[in-house]
């Protein structure tokens, strides 16, 4: 669930020299891995309906579906074939197309932006101009330092300078409910939030679209430029099983949970059930269909990432994503 930027260059052009092979077929099913972003949790809900449910190997596919122990190599690996598939983030695949890693995304699985600003509902702090000469709690991401900025002088506030950063890792809720930050960016609405409020401590919510940042994919289905031209096919079946389990997860929320759970007995139910229900919107939203991307959303978004600093003009947005094979599998 939660990103980890920072590619080293070096590191990652001697990676694509190394690049490992696809999949290889055993009898009728052929396999491919697909790297989650973080531990199964409700955002990969409509994956575990879909495994359970045979939709892969419906279509030739034997799936292996799992979380390396660096998150942050996903790109790494998809970008080299090491794996076939990957569920990432948006501003993360610009990143890495800035270093000439060739991901590409081929699916939606959010459609809007779950990071967010956080404060104790008791504190009173409720738009990002209260944070003014506060301590804000992040995850050492430096993205979320250029959101938070945004979000500040949206509000009439001056910007990052006038808040103090505290570098607290992945504690973020502890952080804030132990009052060593005023708020926390980096935040998830859908799990820090409901985290908290299990624990006695409920939360106010700023969402980034709603205060100045353009609106992006929290998560998307990533895989190989070279996957997309030597083997098209894969991809396609891959899609029309992946969307599958998604639009049924959709109607569904809670059977798709119980499905991760049979999966991953370890979920946290108490929060991933109520985090599905205001998960499961987000798989569509006021897109055509479960999957779609807008150009308009790649654009704007790159184009925020490049005034911000973060990408150079080198970077094309409409090279980053398809909507081939959505729309090849859509309404099927």
């Amino acid at each position: 669930m939660k990103k980890i930027i920072g590619f080293g260059l070096l590191f990652i052009l001697s990676a694509l020299v190394l690049a490992s092979c696809g999949g290889s077929d055993n009898g009728d099913l052929k396999k491919v891995r697909l790297a989650l972003d973080w531990f199964p949790n409700a955002n990969h809900a409509g994956l575990f309906l879909a495994l359970e449910k045979g939709y892969f190997e419906e279509e030739g596919l034997e799936v292996t579906a799992y979380t390396p122990v660096d998150p942050a190599s996903i790109l790494q690996t998809v970008g080299t074939g090491a794996d076939e598939f990957g569920i990432n983030y948006q501003p993360d695949l610009l990143l890495a197309r800035a270093v000439g890693v060739p991901v590409v995304s081929v699916a939606a699985i959010v459609q809007r932006p779950l990071n967010s600003v956080m404060t104790l509902k008791e504190s009173g702090l409720t738009t990002p101009s209260d944070l003014v000469g506060k301590k804000v709690g992040y995850p050492g991401i430096p993205t979320n330092e250029f959101l938070l900025d945004t979000m500040l002088k949206a509000d009439g506030a001056p910007g990052l300078e006038s808040v103090e950063l505290v570098n607290v890792g992945f504690n973020l809720s502890a952080a804030l409910i132990g009052k060593q930050v005023d708020a926390c960016v980096g935040c998830y609405w859908t799990h820090e939030s409901i985290s908290m409020e299990n624990q006695g401590n409920p939360v106010n919510i700023m969402k980034m679209e709603e205060w100045g940042v353009p609106s992006y994919y929290e998560l998307i289905l990533v895989t190989n430029a070279d996957m997309l031209s030597e083997d098209p096919d894969t991809v396609e079946r891959f899609v029309r099983a992946f969307l599958r389990g998604y639009r049924e997860a959709a109607s569904d929320p809670q059977g798709a949970v119980d499905a991760l759970v049979r999966a991953h007995p370890e979920t946290d139910e108490a929060i991933d059930r109520p985090g599905v229900e205001l998960i499961a919107p987000l798989w569509q939203s006021d897109a055509p269909t479960v999957g779609w991307q807008e150009e308009s959303r790649w654009v704007d978004f790159t184009q925020w990432m490049q005034d911000s600093g973060l990408l150079d003009e080198s970077v094309d947005p409409l090279e980053a994503f398809s909507n081939e094979y959505v729309e090849k599998v859509s309404g099927e």
